[in-house]
């Protein structure tokens, strides 16, 4: 034992600092993981020690010490930070290690106001006690580090004012899995709780922060997107206004359509006054996203889109740059373009694209979306048309403007409305897209709302989910696994409390569902494929068509026992048209994996008994859900063997899923020699998701020419994408090392006689 120094507790009493003590926690943490030196951490810690220390800052040192040791070749320190940093947190939300039962915790927790009632109505003690039977708290040593971290600053349970936590990881799962499946009948839901958490406990389905972090407390809204169309009226755009507010301060991001407005000089009131235009309006949207900082879980965000014909595209595009003055620029929202076939095809022949205010040009904003015939016929019409106001530019130049715009920013994103619709689990005719959501993966129908109460608009919503292909053995496993989601996260929507009433009506006529992946890079690694060649074509087929054929499968079985969804007859599904029947045909061209399963047997069960949800899919970017898994994010490569990840504590070092097993097969991402391969994958992914895939393009400036982007080279990625179906991009991700600027753009220029990569041929 050490004199020298002394420590004090948490009572205030000092006493000896014990070194032994120290070691045994060190040990503890240490327990079962190679190449870890306990005496390395506590040497490193104790010059950071000192005289009448409190104790509990002495163990934030012992975490942070860990902590630093992460690195490539010692991995294992991040589970020694992480079992340090779970002793703490299990301190502070028991006064011990040990969790109490869980009857005697939720009682509690329900006494206090933090948990919802509801738990203890619906559910017996012995119920409680059953639980408690598979609980297994032993599963919190799993995590890594940044999982921990992510936990404690935004999913566990806690007073975000005091930093009082409530729970562990175990206790919120069993929670979730109990609220989501209290409505099932007592022969079955024990069951079915039993079986969901052993799944999200075990990381095999990720769920998204609104879930994680909300259900089983008295506030009841987990949609994590939600889509509002604004149309061209102050009373919509007030109600827009409001519906925004109400969803972001229920931790939601949002998506706003607000492609209707007028252009700026409009007539408004029969001449009465000019029309001021979108921008004052966009910031009106911008200061009802930012109001609410959502308790610490989130930051309001949202995206904005409008077609590239609009009038006023040339200002709206630079909305987010840093030049101009405030009056001028809207940066703290992003953008989402929307283009389609004739765009793309005026920049194929080198013609010139027509501006157009929505106000001035009947129907072709909605024929935009819902008939691309009747808005061609349209468009060329109202081109030809003296009387109509419109502006006309060089479809090169337009394309150029956008593309400086998304590589300055990065967040300057792109919707294929035509792929949008014709790929879609929607009946064109009877509910078009006309927008996605703040991560490009949301494609649903949406009416704009004229005041807020107003039952005849429709707000989307979309409850989100995500299977974790690191850790499942079989493509078998995801039967179950998608049971599972559907049945939970249906149940969720019932649940769920409603602020717009169009969002209730939209979200339980459709009950849209969006499922997608984590640990994709991880899966394709262990599987000895890559990105890039094309070996990882055939596996991403099958297992993309699993995904979706369980999901389907499930959702059909679930239809059976509770009827489909009211509004079934407005999906293309209800004709028993199929994603298979749908899709860019183009992507038969790097991809010729037949199908494996029974669809026409599933075509046929659900013409005969329908589905309980209209859409099933969707892949999502789970930056920070996929950090609790220790799982590379959505479908994205790494950037690293190490990547730094943030959280409103600080920073910490994830190393990627069994490195010291699969390093050299990690194919990361500045080593693409193009985004080609990635966004062939991308398509083929597509090819079975009914809804979008947040799917990113990335550039190395090293690798062009005087180390500027080429500007034919970005339309060569951006037709590629379109030739091959992808509905939306979302990031464009310039490599740090170098400057991200509007003029590393080289404007040569892309006609049908320079561009030969084969992707003009849309």
């Amino acid at each position: 034992m050490c004199h020298c120094l002394l420590v004090t507790k948490k009572n205030g009493r000092q006493e000896d600092f014990d070194i032994e003590k120290i070691h045994r926690v060190v040990a503890r943490a240490a327990k079962g993981l190679n190449k870890v030196s306990i005496s390395q951490v506590i040497s490193r810690a104790k010059i950071q020690f000192y005289n009448g220390m409190k104790t509990c800052d002495l163990h934030k040192t012992l975490i942070k010490t860990a902590a630093e040791l992460i690195c490539c070749s010692m991995p294992y320190y991040q589970y020694v930070a992480a079992r340090l940093a779970m002793f703490d947190l299990r301190k502070k939300a028991y006064g011990q290690f040990e969790p109490p039962k869980l009857y005697e915790h939720v009682s509690r927790i329900v006494q206090i106001g933090k948990y919802d009632n509801h738990l203890l109505v619906d559910y017996t003690k012995e119920e409680f006690e059953y639980m408690d039977t598979f609980i297994d708290h032993s599963k919190d040593m799993n995590f890594a580090y940044t999982a921990v971290k992510q936990l404690e600053s935004k999913y566990l349970l806690q007073n975000r004012v005091t930093g009082e936590i409530y729970e562990s990881p175990q206790f919120l799962y069993v929670l979730v899995a109990s609220c989501l499946f209290a409505n099932y009948p007592r022969n079955t839901r024990m069951d079915y709780v039993r079986r969901f958490y052993d799944a999200i406990s075990s990381f095999k389905i990720s769920l998204p922060t609104p879930i994680m972090s909300g259900v089983r407390t008295p506030t009841r809204q987990f949609s994590s997107c939600v889509l509002i169309e604004c149309a061209d009226s102050l009373n919509s755009i007030n109600a827009t206004s409001s519906a925004i507010v109400k969803y972001v301060s229920q931790r939601a991001g949002i998506g706003i359509n607000a492609g209707r407005i007028r252009a700026l000089g409009s007539s408004i009131r029969n001449g009465e006054a000019f029309h001021t235009g979108c921008i004052p309006f966009y910031k009106h949207f911008q200061t009802a996203v930012k109001s609410c900082s959502q308790g610490g879980v989130r930051g309001g965000a949202a995206t904005i889109f409008y077609p590239i014909w609009h009038l006023e595209v040339e200002s709206l595009i630079v909305l987010k740059n840093n030049r101009g003055v405030e009056d001028n620029r809207v940066r703290h929202m992003d953008y989402g373009v929307q283009l389609n076939r004739l765009m793309y095809q005026r920049l194929i022949e080198g013609k010139s694209i027509t501006l157009f205010s929505p106000s001035d040009v009947p129907k072709l904003y909605e024929s935009f979306f819902s008939d691309q015939k009747e808005f061609e016929h349209l468009y060329i019409k109202y081109e030809k048309d003296e009387n109509i106001r419109k502006k006309e530019i060089k479809a090169i130049d337009l394309f150029s403007l956008l593309m400086q715009e998304r590589t300055s920013t990065g967040r300057i994103y792109i919707q294929n409305v035509d792929h949008c619709n014709t790929h879609s689990s929607f009946d064109v005719k009877l509910a078009p897209i006309r927008q996605s959501n703040l991560c490009l993966e949301i494609t649903l129908p949406t009416k704009p709302l004229e005041d807020i109460n107003d039952t005849n608009g429709e707000i989307a919503l979309c409850i989100l989910s995500a299977f974790n292909l690191g850790v499942i053995k079989s493509l078998d496993d995801l039967e179950e696994l998608a049971e599972l989601t559907v049945r939970a996260l249906d149940a969720l929507l019932d649940y769920q409390y409603y602020p717009v009433k169009a969002a209730e009506i939209s979200a339980i006529g459709r009950r849209t569902l969006g499922v997608g992946v984590i640990n994709f890079a991880y899966y394709l690694a262990k599987n000895n494929v890559r990105y890039t060649d094309g070996s990882a074509n055939r596996l991403t087929h099958k297992t993309f068509e699993a995904i979706q054929y369980y999901l389907l499968k499930a959702s059909n079985i679930l239809a059976m026992e509770q009827g489909s969804c009211s509004l079934f007859n407005q999906t293309k599904y209800y004709k028993g048209i199929l994603p298979i029947d749908t899709y860019k045909k183009d992507v038969d061209t790097i991809c010729d994996e037949p199908l494996h399963l029974d669809w026409e047997k599933l075509r046929q069960d659900i013409k005969t008994h329908g589905l309980r949800n209209s859409t099933l899919s969707a892949v999502m970017p789970s930056e920070t859900s996929s950090q609790i898994a220790n799982a590379t994010n959505g479908i994205e490569p790494p950037r690293g063997h190490i990547t730094v990840k943030g959280s409103k504590d600080g920073l910490s070092r994830q190393v990627v899923p069994e490195y010291e097993d699969f390093k050299e097969k990690y194919e990361l991402l500045w080593e693409f020699p193009s985004n080609e391969g990635y966004l062939h994958l991308a398509a083929i992914i597509q090819k079975f998701t009914d809804q979008s895939i947040s799917s990113n393009t990335n550039y190395d400036p090293i690798k062009f020419a005087n180390g500027k982007l080429s500007l034919k080279h970005l339309l060569k990625d951006l037709l590629t994408a379109y030739k091959f179906g992808l509905k939306t991009l979302y990031y464009q991700n310039t490599r740090d090392s170098a400057e991200d600027k509007q003029e590393d753009i080289d404007n040569d220029t892309c006609s049908q006689n320079n561009c030969d990569s084969g992707a003009c041929k849309i």
